[in-house]
């Protein structure tokens, strides 16, 4: 596990998880170890089935590990989501159907005053719609909008919450490419302003290099840290970076790592 005397927000060391599935016992994830630092953007990449999304949810206090441990900002995964330490992305955005774009936004802050929250006032609501580009459609339904102004909305609601640590499964995996690249840049955008701690899943190399300041490539199922490559590119980020020598350099570190990490074992169990 890589170690810095910068405070790191998450640490995992040693982490296994399985589960029971038909009566059977197959692991996830087996002796997985990493820090990541405050402020850091990082992306977990593996192939499909590997146990990325359970990482992500062993983080966020949505599971617990069979063995190990996780530590957040000092607290349990558990306590930091009593403590409102997360906003989560997922890979569907969720949204209340019968709740305009703007409720649909202040709904997280509001239920969860009780937790410490300050409630966001809708001039701050209507800012950060302004912000993902949603001002005009404040009123709107969601079967009103797209899939990419939908998640935008999901997007937006997160930050909501003001989280110091953002985690996000895929959100992007749904979308068109244009759609997908446009949201790419929006979040890098959105990361600058708010300095939250970054974890973010993904099966796409290009995004993964676009978005990070390191990336960790796991195994095949059962899922093991194989490697952890830093993206040495500057930032901001602007459009064009893909067209960029750099980025091909990294994109080819991280497509290498990732076909070796494919050619690990796989023994068949939910990610």
């Amino acid at each position: 596990m890589r170690t810095t005397s910068e405070r790191a927000d998450v640490i995992a060391e040693r982490v296994s998880k399985g589960f029971a599935v038909d009566g059977r016992r197959t692991q996830a994830l087996v002796d997985v170890e990493f820090a990541v630092r405050a402020g850091e953007f990082v992306t977990i990449i593996g192939p499909s089935g590997c146990g990325k999304s359970t990482l992500l949810r062993l983080v966020g206090g949505l599971l617990e590990p069979d063995d190990g441990r996780i530590t957040v900002a000092g607290l349990s995964p558990e306590e930091g989501r009593r403590a409102k330490q997360f906003g989560l992305v997922p890979q569907s955005p969720a949204l209340l159907p019968w709740r305009t774009v703007r409720r649909n936004l202040a709904l997280l802050p509001g239920l969860n005053r009780g937790a410490g929250i300050v409630p966001v006032s809708m001039d701050e609501v209507d800012g950060l719609l302004d912000s993902v580009g949603l001002a005009p459609f404040a009123d709107s339904l969601p079967a009103e909008l797209s899939g990419g102004m939908q998640q935008r909305v999901s997007l937006a609601r997160a930050l909501a919450l003001r989280p110091p640590i953002l985690l996000m499964d895929e959100p992007f995996a749904a979308l068109d490419e244009i759609t997908r690249s446009n949201m790419r840049f929006l979040l890098l955008e959105l990361w600058r302003e708010t300095r939250a701690t970054a974890i973010f899943v993904t099966h796409s190399i290009e995004e993964a290099v676009l978005l990070s300041d390191r990336v960790l490539v796991l195994t095949a199922r059962p899922g093991r840290l194989a490697a952890e490559i830093d993206i040495e590119l500057r930032r901001p980020r602007e459009r064009g970076i893909e067209d960029d020598r750099g980025f091909h350099h990294h994109a080819a570190l991280v497509r290498a790592a990732l076909d070796e990490a494919a050619n690990g074992h796989a023994e068949g169990d939910p990610s």
